[in-house]
């Protein structure tokens, strides 16, 4: 009986120390695995709340468009935006122009004239708006050719004023200033416009190899002075019905890019020593190659812009040794429209007189033969008579 009690003391002992071992073993396994647990759902936690907000932030990025309901919607909007950049092209060509004519004004001191000082006055005042600027080119021996021209087409003393305020018309002998300032050509010059109040001097040194320089210069110093729809060039030995000119440049009024004339394209002359001859032959490619398409120099119209465009970029435009040829080029590369109006180029009598009885009068009149008309002195009265409207169609012609 001893050595049971003993027996049974041995197997409690070895049951509680198993017991307690394993307590301690759960215990420390239990504690493992809620670390465990906890670090597992932390983990998710934190992935699922990033996937969450990453969501959001795509959300916002790309939100979802139902394109079924709002396609007209959308073309509606387009459709308005494009009118609106078309409205804002205009308003900045329209900028454009008036800052342009602003530089050339200040530039050019408002009339062309060397050192002529404006007063703040003069400076503030607007340029008054014009429907087109005539600019008749003539040259210090050709006095006889003004009187001839005064004498037939072009209004003198009160008419000439009369036709500014009513036609809105300018209309202007076109002269420079000789290589030596304040002599004998100059003073003549001047004491013939106390006369007459018909000129419009430039700040320009004159020679028959400066045309292209006096046109260029014309042309920036008349579209600081007038604000005109059309800027015209003329010879001084050609005939202008003003009635009929004043009607053809009327239907081109609303484009804001023309270049009106004769349009022709000869050859280019390499031969040195012939009248045209064009030193600069070789920028026109091969030998015997024509020009570019321009009109001929005799008589031509430009609207304002194309004027402006002058003004703003003198310093950069080249100038070949023909006029009509430069102008040409200055407008290569342009929006630029040219009509060739062959009433600008009729010939003189019997052709302007044929056109004229068959009720297509002519506009300008010259012979291609002088580039001008023949012996203009003594022929500008005839063809006034036979080719010229009725004295009263400039005023009775509504543009």
């Amino acid at each position: 009986m001893g050595m049971g009690r003993h027996q049974k003391s041995v197997a409690s002992g070895v049951s509680a120390r198993w017991v307690f071992l394993l307590c301690i073993s759960s215990f420390f396994l239990g504690v493992l695995l809620v670390n465990r647990i906890l670090a597992t759902s932390e983990t998710r936690d934190g992935n699922g709340r990033d996937s969450s907000k990453q969501n959001d932030q795509a959300s916002s990025l790309h939100p979802l468009v139902d394109c079924q309901s709002k396609e007209g919607d959308i073309l509606s909007r387009v459709s308005h935006t494009h009118d609106v950049i078309k409205t804002l092209d205009k308003t900045i060509s329209s900028l454009e122009v008036e800052l342009a004519t602003a530089r050339a004004a200040r530039s050019e001191g408002g009339d062309g004239s060397p050192s002529v000082a404006k007063s703040v006055a003069d400076r503030s005042k607007e340029r008054p708006k014009m429907f087109f600027v005539m600019g008749i080119m003539t040259a210090f021996s050709s006095r006889k050719r003004r009187d001839s021209i005064r004498g037939t087409w072009l209004p003198k003393g009160d008419g000439l004023k009369r036709l500014e305020i009513e036609k809105g018309i300018i209309m202007r002998f076109v002269i420079g200033h000789s290589s030596s300032p304040g002599g004998v050509l100059d003073h003549t010059i001047e004491a013939e416009e106390e006369q007459h109040k018909d000129f419009f001097r430039l700040n320009h040194i004159e020679g028959y190899h400066e045309l292209s320089s006096k046109t260029q210069i014309y042309f920036s110093s008349a579209v600081a002075k007038w604000d005109a729809d059309f800027y015209i060039k003329v010879d001084d030995d050609v005939h202008v019905n003003l009635g009929m000119l004043g009607s053809t440049l009327a239907r081109h009024r609303s484009k804001p890019r023309v270049y009106i004339g004769c349009m022709k394209s000869g050859p280019v002359l390499a031969q040195r020593g012939v009248k045209y001859h064009e030193p600069e032959f070789w920028k026109f490619g091969e030998e015997g190659n024509k020009y570019f398409r321009h009109a001929t120099g005799q008589i031509y119209a430009i609207s304002k812009d194309l004027a402006t465009y002058i003004s703003v970029n003198r310093q950069l435009l080249h100038k070949y040794a023909n006029e009509d040829v430069s102008l040409g080029s200055w407008f290569i590369g342009l929006d630029v429209e040219h009509i060739d109006d062959r009433s600008l180029c009729c010939g003189t009598p019997m052709d302007c007189e044929w056109k004229g009885q068959a009720g297509n009068p002519c506009a300008a009149s010259f012979d291609w033969s002088c580039s001008g008309i023949c012996k203009s002195v003594d022929r500008m009265l005839e063809v006034h008579q036979r080719c010229g409207e009725d004295e009263g169609a400039i005023w009775h012609t509504s543009f």
